[in-house]
C-alpha cells in the first residue's frame, strides 16, 4: 500500500530551533483570497493605526523596543549587522516615524502592515503559487536561488544566513525577515497565501498569538478567503501542515 507523504506548509529546521529556541511563529494558510484595492474600512483602520503607533512610540528609539531589540540580537546570531539589514518590522516603523505615514499598497499588504506596526513584529504574506513542497526556515548553504524584488536576476544567499526556502531550493525570504523575493510577493491575482508573524522576545507567545488573531480577523473581513487555517509554532511544535 502506498502512503501519501504529508508536507508541512511551513516549518523550522532543527538547526534553527537549536540556535534560536525562543522563536515563536504564527502561521496562516488561506485559499481563495481576494487582493483587491484597499477598501475604505481597512484604509481608515490603517490610517488610525499609524497615528496611534506614532503616539505610542513617541521619542523612544526603535532599538529599545523589546520586539525589535530581540530581532537585532537574532540577526547578530547568524552574522548579520542589524543596522545594515533591518528586520522588516523595524524598517517599516523607521519609515513611519521618519515620514509620518505609510503608503497604501493593496488589501493584503495593508492589513499585514497594520498588524506589523501594531505589535512591532515582522509580518509577511507569501503568494503560494511558486512554492514547491512547503517553506522551511533554515540556514543557507549558499547555492539556493533568489530573485530580489524589482529584479529579474538570480542571486544566492550568503552561507549561514537564515532563509525561507522551498524543497526546490528557491528562496522566498532572506536574512530571516529582511526581504521577500519577487516571486513570493502578493499580486493582484494572488489567491493562495501563507502569512507569518514571528518574535523572539520575552512575551512573544502572547504577542504573536494576538497578532495572529488580528491577521485572521482582517483577512476574513477584507480578503474573503474560502478556507483559512492557523497555528502558533515554537521549539516544541515547529511544523504547520
Amino acid at each position: 500500500m502506498c502512503e501519501t507523504r504529508r508536507v508541512a506548509h511551513f516549518r523550522y529546521d532543527p538547526g534553527i530551533i537549536e540556535r534560536f529556541p525562543a522563536v515563536v511563529g504564527g502561521v496562516i494558510h488561506a485559499t481563495g483570497v481576494h487582493n483587491d484595492p484597499t477598501p475604505p474600512g481597512l484604509a481608515a483602520a490603517f490610517h488610525d493605526e499609524t497615528r496611534a503607533v506614532r503616539t505610542r512610540i513617541g521619542e523612544t528609539p526603535l532599538s529599545e523596543l523589546p520586539t525589535l531589540a530581540a530581532w537585532r540580537k537574532v540577526f547578530r546570531g547568524f552574522g548579520v549587522d542589524p543596522t545594515q539589514y533591518r528586520s522588516a518590522a523595524e524598517a517599516l516603523l523607521r519609515r513611519l516615524t521618519k515620514q509620518g505615514e505609510l503608503p497604501s499598497i493593496g488589501t493584503l499588504v495593508d492589513l499585514a502592515n497594520l498588524v506589523s506596526i501594531r505589535y512591532a513584529l515582522p509580518v509577511a504574506i507569501f503568494d503560494q503559487r511558486g512554492i514547491s513542497g512547503g517553506t522551511i526556515v533554515r540556514f543557507a548553504r549558499g547555492d539556493e536561488r533568489w530573485v530580489d524584488l524589482g529584479s529579474s536576476q538570480t542571486a544566492h544567499p550568503e552561507p549561514g544566513e537564515v532563509i525561507f526556502a522551498d524543497e526546490a531550493d528557491v528562496v522566498s525570504a532572506r536574512r530571516w525577515c529582511w526581504r521577500q523575493s519577487a516571486g513570493s510577493a502578493a499580486r493582484e491575482d494572488t489567491t493562495e497565501i501563507l502569512v507569518t508573524v514571528e518574535g523572539h522576545h520575552g512575551t512573544a507567545d502572547r504577542d504573536v498569538t494576538r497578532a495572529l488573531a488580528d491577521l485572521e480577523a482582517l483577512l476574513v473581513t477584507h480578503a474573503a478567503p474560502a478556507t483559512i487555517r492557523s497555528a502558533v509554532l515554537s521549539a516544541g511544535d515547529a511544523a504547520f501542515e
